[in-house]
This record gives C-alpha cells, structure tokens and sequence, in this order.
C-alpha cells in the first residue's frame, strides 16, 4: 500500500494486530528483507513494514536522506495509521533510523529493538568510503553495488552454504535505483553519533547481532547493551550482518521472546 508523507510517497504493509512492531529496513535493501519475520510474528502483534525513502516502491528523490528525515517518515506513517506508540525493530541502517527516531520522538517508542547496528556517527574513513560508493552507484549502477556490498553484508556460513539467501539479497539490491542508494549512502555519512542519548533510554531494549557480523561486530552490540539500562543481547550464531535474513530461526525467537515480555 501506498501512503503521502513529507512529500513522499512510501511503500508500506500493515499485517495482525495487537501491539504494533515496525521493521525497519537494511541498507541497500527493502521491506521484504523481513518476511521470514513477518511469516511469524504477525499472529502475535499488528507488524508493520516499510520501503524507506530511496528503496523498494518508494520515491527516490534526489539528496541525501537524513536518518531524521526517515525518522520523519515513519511518524507520518504512524500518525496515518492512528499509531501513537510503537516497538521499533531496526537492522543496521534501520537501527540509524530507530536512534533517530528516538531522539527526535521519544514519546512515541514502546520498545526498541537494534540488530547488526551501532549509535555513534561514522570514523572520517567510513564517511569517505560512503561518499565514494554513492558516486560509484551513480556512475556505474546498483550491480556493482551489489558486487561490493555481498561479501560484507552476509557472514561465512552463509556465503558457502546458502545460496538462495546470497541470490535474495542480490535481487533486493539490483532491484533498487541508483539515486536511493546514492541518497542513502550520503545520509548515513551525515548522520549524528547517538552514543549520548543511550544512557536515557528507560523501555526494554534488545541488542541482536550476528555472529560472524563484520561490519558492526559482536563488541559493537555489546557497546549498545552495556550503554543502554537494562538492554538484553542476543547472538545469532552462524549469522553475518542480515542476521534476520541468515538466520531467521533464531532471529524470530529472539523477537517472539522479547515480545512476550512486552505482552505478558
């Protein structure tokens, strides 16, 4: 389904009911990065989901999306869907969103999820490699992207044994336009360091990372858990950086559990 806001026309799909959990998306990928989830959970809660600007069925406008600007986007989907609090599930760049989200709507999260995702800003080296691949998207295409991004994005076991997973998020970024991946890439360069604003968050948290997560390691997430009051962590054994995608077994049991408290 389609809804307006900010300007934007964004993708969305609202599934079950009960408590409502927002999954919000990996870069560069979409919403259906998470439907070995919703599969599952949504008999257990409304599940909600949506293309950031940039990605999937989205408008891809041309400049940087800012993590705030996302954040923006999905209250305008909350407000749309008479929502006033919700669970926020973010997943590396969702997780950027997620922190955003807080920090600029704080009445408005229930519980917080952060998986494969850090809270401080990108080193000088990280916001130049950025920079540099969003010029590179725009100059040679999205396959190249894919090209690079793979072998990061997803761990060992999964690049050696489960091809149809390596395939699915092939597609998912081949699918997407060259301009949304350009515009993402420079927002994630732009965005603040959140460290600061852990220490008051004060709903349940929980911290998932994948075991074989290069790009934010397993020290990472416990960063994220020793900075947040409370926070529990998961590790997803046999799982790289979409651990959701590489391991959706255990990821989904992680959720169902965290979420059971949330409703007990």
């Amino acid at each position: 389904m389609l809804i307006n806001t900010n300007g934007m026309s964004i993708d969305y799909r609202d599934q079950g009911a009960g408590v409502p959990v927002i999954f919000i998306h990996a870069f560069p990928l979409n919403q259906t990065m998470w439907d070995d989830q919703l599969a599952v959970l949504h008999n257990h809660c409304r599940t909600i989901t949506l293309d950031l600007r940039g990605f999937g069925q989205s408008d891809a406008p041309q400049g940087s999306y800012l993590m705030d600007q996302m954040a923006a986007d999905i209250r305008g989907l909350m407000s749309a869907l008479g929502i006033d609090r919700a669970v926020l599930v973010g997943l590396s760049m969702g997780g950027y969103v997620s922190l955003a989200f807080y920090r600029n709507y704080p009445e408005s999260v229930r519980a917080l999820v952060l998986a494969d995702t850090r809270a401080s800003a990108d080193t000088h080296e990280a916001r130049k490699r950025r920079l540099k691949s969003a010029e590179r998207a725009e100059r040679e295409g999205v396959r190249v992207i894919a090209e690079d991004m793979i072998p990061l994005l997803l761990g060992r076991t999964t690049l050696e044994s489960r091809p149809s997973v390596v395939e699915r998020v092939r597609t998912m970024i081949e699918a997407n336009s060259p301009l949304g991946i350009a515009g993402a890439q420079r927002g994630m360069a732009e965005r603040r360091d959140s460290t600061y604003i852990l220490p008051s968050i004060d709903f349940p948290a929980l911290i998932i990372v994948g075991s074989e997560d290069r790009l934010t390691p397993v020290a990472e997430a416990e960063s994220l858990r020793d900075g947040i009051r409370g926070a529990r962590i998961r590790i997803i054994e046999g799982a790289g950086h979409l651990s959701n995608m590489e391991q959706p077994e255990r990821f989904n049991s992680a959720l169902l559990d965290f979420i059971e408290v949330l409703t007990s």
